[in-house]
């Protein structure tokens, strides 16, 4: 049988293949398929799909991880909370003299030393090199973190099996200063590292400099390079040798094992291993890294300075909560005068006690002041301030009541007055050595410092008047209670303190107008205006005559205007001078008041006084020159009145003539002058009753002519203000009234 042949016919080819190809007839149905001839699905993934799916699954995780890993770590830098900046700040009270350098330092609530510095103003640059070059090269150039530091730190220590060398900068030792903790640990160096890098966003690295050298641990209480230099140099940081600076370098980082007054021979190791550290890295040649290292290390702490302890403890209680406190005081100054307390002190006797104070007579600034003799000396009450202490004053108020007999123009320097013995109603004043001198020129007996002139004229000047002058000027007078000012306060009968002294004697080269003391910087003194002492030629005559009282044995003369006193009983010697630039005022007594017998101000005050002066190390400043309107002159050649002096019960005389009186103006009265109709219009008249011709007339301790034979005469008022009017007759008598114009 002839087998069967299909026809040919291409479209039904093409359409069982495509039928086949699908795996359905051409209805629909499905077509079964043979084993194993089932057509690969292609749909389904292959190797490489799985692959895909599974990093992208890791990548997730990851992602998830890194974000879960830096929302803890942002959890825990938060969790730190700020910068302990202001603890951090926290450095003991220091006292520091009108150009910064330290008198005093407190130290802090805990006990420890640490003294602000400022690098570039307090620091020696050998010693900014050297710990730069030691611990972190790159300072200037990082951001709080090195990281060739950490990974060199890190290979060492991997390689050797122990720290060779820290990775740490400045920077994240401030950090670990700021916050300390004893364990080393990576979570520790993390911290540092966080927190050095918040550091360098806040602070510059000039301040983080700063930081790093306040709080840099030198053993014990020891903080900072400044506390540590001057514990352990004697001296401040900003000059120091190249061992002492290796020094520095070495002891911070083991304080405590290296500690000069413990472990002497360990620090010494240390400072020789930076030395040859900075001969490696050619910083130092060879030779001086020898020299440095036979210096030998210091044994011993020395104590803190503690100069004018009186002026830094007021300072502390009326500046409360200030870091630095800056007074007017000159550390050089203060440096020599209190060794000079100290030695006097103990040459004249057990329980004594000296006191100094110098002023600057311009601005009223205290240059030095010395409370005590020892400020730790209890047997002489050493912390007991005597330039602030109330006692009697002895002599050295004279000048003011001559002073005030020069301005009123019933005496001058030259006239003569008696000094013999007289009464004052119950009150007979005696000289100091039971004589008398007899008739003798004003100028001498302040100089002789005579007390029976002084009263006779503070009588004339009135002791109301020189008490409420003396007040005006800034001089607190005490005076015992109830009791009204009385001829006694012209020999001592009043209280006053050295440092009240000092500020009007002030006033005498200032030519007549004083200044309250100042002696903290900054403090507002606005209300600091010149006060008016006397007239301007009353005080340069005082401090004319008191340029010639004889100095103390071996002292030079016409140096120094200075005056003494010695106080009821022996319990105060006084001596206070000037010069054109300044004054200084000495006390010397017991701080209980008890008498020493002998002491005597010229004997025990005055050679302290010229000391001092010489101590200054400055020649002393001259005198102002005269004022205008200042009579030079002899006895002979002064005016009739003005040749002697005569008190006030010898005004009227036996034969019955009145004594000299002014009638116009009346005392206190205002006068208003009309000037705008010409001088003759506006001439004052004056008119005097009493007297013996001729009778002079002076406006304002200057002379105005003579009194007619009419006792009257017209004068030109000086211009607006209160004007002091005196008329002087020939035996002396005088009469004055002060009115105001306007």
């Amino acid at each position: 049988m002839a087998p069967h042949v299909q026809p040919s016919c291409p479209g039904l080819s093409r359409a069982s293949t495509l039928v086949a190809a699908s795996g359905k007839d051409v209805d629909g149905r499905a077509l079964a398929s043979p084993k194993g001839l089932r057509p690969r699905r292609r749909d389904k993934p292959g190797h490489d799909g799985i692959l895909g799916r599974s990093v992208r699954r890791v990548a997730a995780v990851f992602a998830v991880f890194l974000v879960v890993i830096a929302s803890a770590f942002t959890a825990w830098v938060i969790s730190l909370g700020p910068l302990p900046l202001d603890k951090a700040r926290l450095v003991s009270t220091t006292i520091v003299d009108r150009n910064g350098k330290l008198l005093r330092a407190y130290a802090m609530a805990d006990g420890r030393w640490r003294l602000p510095v400022d690098a570039k103003r307090d620091v020696d640059p050998t010693y900014l090199n050297l710990l730069l070059a030691y611990e972190d090269q790159r300072f200037r150039t990082h951001d709080g973190v090195d990281p060739l530091a950490l990974a060199r730190a890190a290979f060492q220590l991997v390689t050797r099996g122990h720290i060779v060398s820290g990775g740490s900068t400045i920077t994240m030792q401030l950090a670990r200063l700021m916050e300390p903790r004893r364990e080393r640990s990576l979570y520790a160096k993390l911290h540092q590292i966080v927190r050095a890098l918040e550091l360098e966003h806040a602070l510059t690295k000039d301040q983080i400099l700063d930081l790093y050298l306040a709080l840099a641990p030198y053993g014990g209480n020891l903080e900072g390079i400044r506390a540590a230099s001057i514990a352990y140099f004697g001296k401040e940081p900003k000059r120091l040798s190249l061992s002492e600076a290796a020094l520095l370098v070495a002891l911070p980082q083991s304080p405590e094992r290296r500690r000069l007054d413990r472990y002497p021979d360990a620090a010494r190791e240390g400072r020789d291993r930076v030395l040859d550290r900075m001969v490696e890295e050619h910083r130092i040649s060879s030779d001086e890294a020898a020299q440095a290292k036979a210096v030998p290390v210091p044994k011993l702490r020395k104590p803190m300075p503690i100069l004018a302890p009186h002026s830094a403890d007021q300072a502390v209680a009326i500046m409360k909560d200030a870091p630095i406190i800056k007074l007017t005081l000159d550390y050089n100054l203060q440096r020599v005068l209190e060794p000079l307390a100290r030695d006097r002190a103990a040459a004249l006797g057990p329980n004594i006690s000296v006191a100094i104070i110098a002023v600057d007579n311009e601005s009223g600034d205290v240059l030095a002041r010395v409370g005590s003799a020892d400020y730790f000396d209890e047997k002489r009450a050493g912390q007991v301030d005597m330039t602030r202490a109330v006692r009697s004053p002895g002599s050295t108020l004279k000048p003011f009541i001559y002073g005030l007999a020069f301005e009123d123009g019933f005496v001058h320097p030259e006239s003569l007055i008696d000094d013999r013995p007289i009464r004052f109603g119950s009150y007979a004043p005696e000289n100091f050595d039971l004589t008398y001198q007899g008739t003798v020129p004003v100028r001498k007996a302040l100089q002789l410092s005579l007390n029976v002139p002084a009263i006779a004229l503070l009588d004339r000047v009135g002791a109301s008047r020189l008490a409420s002058r003396l007040r005006q000027a800034g001089g607190n007078l005490v005076l015992p209670k109830d009791e009204a000012p009385g001829l006694a306060m012209g020999l001592g009968g009043v209280g006053v303190t050295l440092q009240d002294l000092a500020l009007l004697y002030a006033g005498l080269p200032r030519l007549g107008t004083t200044r309250p003391l100042r002696e903290i910087l900054g403090v507002k003194d606005d209300a600091r205006e010149p006060l008016r002492l006397m007239d301007r030629v009353a005080a340069w005559q005082v401090g004319n005559v008191l340029l010639g009282t004889p100095p103390p044995e071996n002292a030079p003369h016409n140096r120094i205007a200075f005056k003494t006193g010695t106080s009821y009983g022996y319990r105060d010697a006084w001596s206070i001078g000037f010069d054109g630039r300044m004054t200084i005022g000495v006390w010397v007594g017991r701080p209980d008041g008890a008498p020493v017998p002998g002491l005597i101000g010229r004997n025990a005050a005055a050679p302290i006084l010229f000391d001092a002066f010489a101590r200054s190390g400055k020649l002393p400043t001259p005198l102002p020159k005269p004022p205008k309107g200042a009579l030079v002159a002899s006895n002979t050649k002064l005016p009739l009145p003005l040749r002697r002096f005569r008190p006030l019960g010898e005004l009227v005389r036996a034969g019955g003539g009145q004594a000299l009186h002014i009638q116009f103006p009346l005392d206190g009265s205002r006068i208003d002058v009309d000037r705008a109709d010409g001088p003759e219009a506006a001439a004052m008249p004056v008119r005097v009753s009493g007297g013996v011709l001729p009778i002079t007339m002076l406006v304002n301790g200057r002379a105005a002519g003579e009194i007619d034979g009419r006792r009257q005469r017209l004068i030109d008022p000086p211009g607006p203000g209160f004007a002091r009017l005196t008329v002087i007759d020939a035996t002396g008598a005088a009469d004055t009234v002060v009115v105001r114009i306007q």
